[in-house]
């Protein structure tokens, strides 16, 4: 507990969720699916947490959990039914504008046009975030020649591999130089060698001084990455900490199953 007290101390808060809730209505479907009685899915059910500047801080659950949720919040792209986030001291309510500014977003439900080349894609969102053409092409030249895009850059993304098209995704996402970092499941569906990079620029984008907020199920890549962990069981937060104060001096995986079991039994 004294090293989250002495984190706090020194940094300052990036993102801080406060008492978010959120529901879905269902559709027939999902009402079957979800063996729902009222048609509500309760996403994220009073959900808090803090993120400090500089850090890499890994929202960890099972599927359904509420991550991706939570995470599109952070984006300004769903609002919360109540609570707030803040992020570099904006709220996602009252000024999403000024979020969406200072943060990069990826998920996986980004979808690049296939007819597009990711030189056209770049020149695009660039162009969206009011960049200069100086300053474009300056984070052209760097992003495409990190993650080999250059060679790809005036082929269709149709004809791209599953791969080379995340690599573009995240070039796109933080065309812009932002302060936050915001992925959804990173590596999911990845090679190990497309994985790997992945995982270094987030390692890389850490020294720059990047906050950078990650979801997923994968243990061994918060055990890799986060200096801080959030687990999150049905909307609401069950353990949260560095790794040692969540896991103690076991595996991540298995105190996991232990504060899933806790949380759901109650024993």
């Amino acid at each position: 507990m004294q090293e989250a007290q002495d984190i706090s101390s020194v940094r300052r808060e990036i993102v801080r969720a406060e008492n978010v809730r959120k529901t879905f209505t269902l559709s027939r479907k999902q009402r079957a699916i979800e063996k729902s009685k009222t048609g509500k899915k309760v996403a994220l059910d009073g959900l808090s947490f803090t993120a400090y500047e500089g850090e890499i801080y890994g929202l960890l659950g099972p599927n359904g959990a509420g991550k991706t949720t939570m995470l599109r919040i952070l984006a300004t792209l769903i609002r919360p039914d109540e609570g707030d986030a803040r992020i570099a001291g904006h709220s996602v309510l009252k000024e999403p504008d000024a979020v969406r500014s200072s943060i990069g977003f990826l998920t996986s439900e980004l979808k690049l046009e296939d007819f597009f080349t990711p030189a056209y894609l770049f020149g695009f969102f660039g162009k969206l975030h009011g960049m200069s053409d100086e300053f474009l092409a300056k984070r052209k030249d760097e992003l495409f020649t990190k993650f080999g895009i250059d060679r790809f850059a005036e082929v269709k993304v149709g004809d791209l591999s599953t791969g080379m098209k995340q690599k573009v995704s995240i070039a796109v996402s933080i065309i812009h130089d932002p302060a936050v970092i915001i992925f959804d499941e990173p590596t999911n569906g990845l090679d190990v060698l497309t994985a790997k990079v992945v995982t270094d620029f987030l390692a890389e984008m850490k020294e720059q001084g990047k906050s950078i907020i990650v979801s997923t199920h994968i243990f061994s890549l918060v055990e890799k990455l986060c200096d801080r962990v959030g687990v999150i069981i049905d909307g609401r937060m069950a353990a949260e900490g560095t790794l040692p104060e969540v896991a103690g001096d076991r595996s991540l995986e298995d105190a996991f199953f232990d504060i899933y079991k806790r949380t759901v039994t109650g024993v």
